[in-house]
C-alpha cells in the first residue's frame, strides 16, 4: 500500500490512503487556518481509533451494546512535546457486564497502532527526481 502525499493551502498536508483523503493542517498560530488535525495529532489518534476498533468488535461479537461506551486517551508531554505517557481510558456503562472488563483492556491492548509503538519500524527517507 503506498500513501500520496500532496499539498493544499497554508500549511495544509493531506494524503491519499486508498480511494481516500486523510487531510492535515496547522492551527492558526502555526500558520495554518486550522481546517483539520495536525499530523500529530492524527498520529496519536490513530492509537485511539485502532483500541477503539478491537472494543468494537469484542463487544459486537458478544451482542454486546457499544452505546455509552467510550475510549479517551490522555497524554503526558515532556518538554520537546514527546509524549511519555499515553493512557487509554475504557469507559463503560454500570450495565456493562464486569465479567469482561478486564477482557475489554485486553484486547484494546492487541492493537497494531499499540504494536507498533512497542516495537518501531525502520523508517528510511530518500528522494527521487522526477523526469
Amino acid at each position: 500500500m503506498d500513501i500520496e502525499v500532496f499539498f493544499e493551502g497554508k500549511k495544509g498536508v493531506n494524503a491519499k490512503v486508498r480511494n481516500h483523503i486523510v487531510k492535515t493542517d496547522q492551527p492558526v498560530n502555526g500558520g495554518g487556518d486550522d481546517n483539520a488535525v495536525t499530523p500529530f495529532e492524527l498520529f496519536l489518534a490513530s492509537l485511539a481509533t485502532c483500541a477503539g476498533i478491537y472494543v468494537k468488535g469484542f463487544c459486537d461479537q458478544r451482542g454486546i451494546a457499544t452505546e455509552g461506551i467510550s475510549i479517551v486517551q490522555k497524554h503526558e508531554f515532556d518538554a520537546k512535546g514527546m509524549a511519555t505517557l499515553i493512557r487509554l481510558e475504557i469507559r463503560v456503562p454500570k450495565d456493562f457486564p464486569e465479567k469482561y472488563v478486564e477482557s475489554l483492556i485486553a484486547v484494546a491492548g492487541l492493537c497494531k497502532v499499540k504494536q507498533h509503538f512497542a516495537a518501531p519500524p525502520a523508517i528510511e527517507v530518500t528522494s527521487v527526481m522526477e523526469a
